[in-house]
C-alpha cells in the first residue's frame, strides 16, 4: 500500500543494461522512442530489472523529448504528454522502449488517475522519467516537436534558447572602456551600475574574458543569452543604452569562427563609428608594435622612436584604415608593413620603414595587398605638385606649376667664354627668369640667359677659374 515510506525510482532493465554497455562501446547507437505507461493492475508495482513489458499497460506513445538533465548530465529525462481527451486509467507504472520494441528502461510512480473528458473532468497530463545512465554519447536524444503535445515549459524553454541564440542580443546598460575586475557593483563609463545591470565587457587584458555580463555584488556571470558558446558568435551584435564614451553605440563580434567561449579571445568593434563621419576613437603608441584590427579607423599618434607596423592585408578588411601621425617635435617616428606588403603614396611604391616629419599625418587604406597613403601632409612629399630633387643640381616642383632649378658650374678662366648650363629637367613650357652669381668676388661682371627650354648660357669675365651658381625659374 502506498504510504509516506513507500519509494519510487526508475532504473534500467537487463535489456537495458547491455544496450546501454555496447552504447558506451561504440558498438549501438541506441535510439529510445516510445512510453508506455500502465495501472500494475491495481498494484503498488516495485520496477524489476527482469521485466520485458508492463504489468498492465493502458497507453503508449512516442516520446515528446528525451534529452539530458541540465544540471545533471548523466541523467536522461523523458518526456511524454497525454492529451486531455485521452484517459480513463490509474497510471501506477511507466516503461521507456526503443527503436527494437525492448523495454529498456521502467519505472513505478505515485498512483495518479488520468480522467476522461467524457467522465466530466480533463486534464493534459505530463510524464517525466528520469535515470542514469554512464553515458550519453551513444543515445539519440530526441525533441520531436511533431510528436502529440509540447509541455508549456517545452515551448518557455524552445523559445527562450531559440531567442539566446539569435546573433542580435539585448541592449546593455553599459560599455567597459578599460579592463576591470568582474565583480561587485561599480561605476562604468561614468555611469553606477546597479545590480542586475547588462554590460558589454570589452577590454579585458585576457580576450577570453570579454563578452556579456550581469553586475552583481559577488562576482559576476554572464548573461543567460550569451552564457554558452552556441550562443556567442561571429556577427553577434549588441546596444549600448548609456555612458560619458559609449552611450548610443553599437558593437559587434568580429572574432571569427569556431569560438570557444571561455578560451578564444572576444573583440568587439563599433560599427557606428565612422557612420557620421567621426573616427573610431584615438589613441598614442609609445612603444613600436604592430597595429591590430580593433584599432582599425582611429587616429593613432606615434611617439619617438616609435615603428608601427601595420597588419597584413589579408588579414583585415578591404578597405581598412588608419590615420596616423607623429608627434610635433619627433622626427624619429616611423611605419613599416608586414612582409609581403608594400606602402605607396601618389601610386608611388614608398621604401619603409618610412619616417614621418614632425607632425606629419597620412590616412592608409588597404587596397589589396597595398598599404596606400591618402590625404593629409606627408603625402606632399611623394606629390608631384611638390616633386623635387633635394640635390646640386636639383629642381622643386610647386602645385601651382612654377618650377625652381638650381646648380653651379665652374669657369675655366677665359674672358668671357660662353658656357652651356643644361638643366636638370627641361622646362614643359618655359623658362621665364635665369641668374647666375659668382661663388667670390669676380673681376669684372657674369652674366647669363637662357636659350630655351632645356639650357642656358653663362659668361664671366674673370681671368682665372671660378665657381658660378645658377638658378633658373619656368614652367
Amino acid at each position: 500500500m502506498i504510504d509516506a515510506n513507500s519509494k519510487f525510482y526508475a532504473i534500467l532493465t537487463a535489456a537495458g543494461e547491455a544496450k546501454q554497455v555496447k552504447a558506451d562501446a561504440g558498438l549501438l547507437t541506441w535510439k529510445i522512442t516510445h512510453m508506455a505507461v500502465g495501472d500494475a493492475n491495481g498494484l503498488d508495482p516495485l520496477p524489476d530489472r527482469m521485466q520485458k513489458v508492463l504489468i498492465n499497460e493502458r497507453r503508449r506513445a512516442p516520446l515528446n523529448s528525451l534529452a539530458p538533465d541540465p544540471a545533471n548530465p548523466a541523467i536522461l529525462v523523458a518526456e511524454q504528454v497525454i492529451p486531455a481527451d485521452e484517459g480513463g486509467f490509474w497510471v501506477r507504472e511507466l516503461g521507456l522502449f526503443d527503436a527494437d520494441g525492448d523495454l529498456v528502461a521502467i519505472a513505478n510512480c505515485a498512483p495518479s488517475f488520468k480522467p476522461k473528458l467524457s467522465q466530466g473532468s480533463g486534464r493534459t497530463q505530463t510524464l517525466r522519467m528520469n535515470f542514469v545512465v554512464s553515458s550519453a554519447s551513444n543515445i539519440v536524444l530526441t525533441i520531436d516537436p511533431a510528436v502529440v503535445l509540447a509541455t508549456r515549459k517545452y515551448v518557455d524553454d524552445s523559445v527562450s534558447n531559440a531567442i539566446n541564440r539569435l546573433d542580435t542580443k539585448q541592449s546593455v546598460l553599459v560599455a567597459t572602456t578599460g579592463p576591470m575586475v568582474l565583480a561587485g557593483v561599480q561605476v562604468i563609463d561614468g555611469l553606477a551600475a546597479p545590480a542586475g545591470s547588462r554590460v558589454l565587457v570589452k577590454n579585458q587584458d585576457q580576450p577570453k574574458d570579454n563578452g556579456l555580463y550581469l553586475v552583481s555584488a559577488d562576482s559576476w556571470v554572464r548573461t543567460v543569452d550569451a552564457d554558452t558558446s552556441d550562443k556567442v558568435t561571429p556577427a553577434l551584435l549588441v546596444s549600448v543604452e548609456r555612458g560619458t564614451v559609449n552611450a548610443d553605440t553599437q558593437w559587434q563580434l568580429v572574432t571569427d569562427a569556431p569560438i570557444v567561449l571561455g578560451t578564444t579571445a572576444l573583440s568587439f568593434r563599433n560599427i557606428l563609428a565612422g557612420l557620421m563621419g567621426n573616427f573610431a576613437g584615438s589613441r598614442t603608441v609609445a612603444q613600436s608594435r604592430a597595429l591590430t584590427v580593433d584599432e582599425r579607423g582611429m587616429r593613432i599618434e606615434l611617439a619617438a622612436g616609435v615603428v608601427a607596423t601595420l597588419p597584413l592585408t589579408n588579414s583585415v578588411p578591404e578597405g581598412t584604415a588608419y590615420l596616423l601621425s607623429a608627434g610635433s617635435t619627433s622626427t624619429t617616428s616611423k611605419l613599416t608593413t608586414a612582409n609581403g606588403d608594400q606602402f605607396a603614396m601618389n601610386n608611388l611604391a614608398v621604401p619603409t620603414p618610412y619616417t614621418f616629419s614632425p607632425g606629419g599625418d597620412v590616412i592608409v587604406v588597404r587596397e589589396g595587398s597595398i598599404w596606400r597613403g591618402h590625404c593629409g601632409s606627408e603625402t606632399l612629399k611623394t606629390s608631384k605638385l611638390f616633386s623635387a630633387s633635394m640635390t646640386t643640381p636639383g629642381y622643386q616642383f610647386l602645385p601651382s606649376g612654377l618650377i625652381e632649378q638650381w646648380g653651379e658650374i665652374t669657369t675655366t678662366g677665359a674672358v668671357n667664354e660662353p658656357i652651356t648650363v643644361t638643366f636638370p629637367l627641361a622646362f614643359p613650357v618655359a623658362c621665364f627668369h635665369f641668374i647666375a652669381t659668382a661663388s667670390s668676388s669676380p673681376t669684372g661682371y657674369v652674366g647669363g640667359e637662357a636659350r630655351g627650354k632645356e639650357r642656358a648660357v653663362v659668361t664671366s669675365s674673370a681671368t682665372v677659374p671660378q665657381v658660378l651658381y645658377w638658378r633658373a625659374l619656368g614652367k
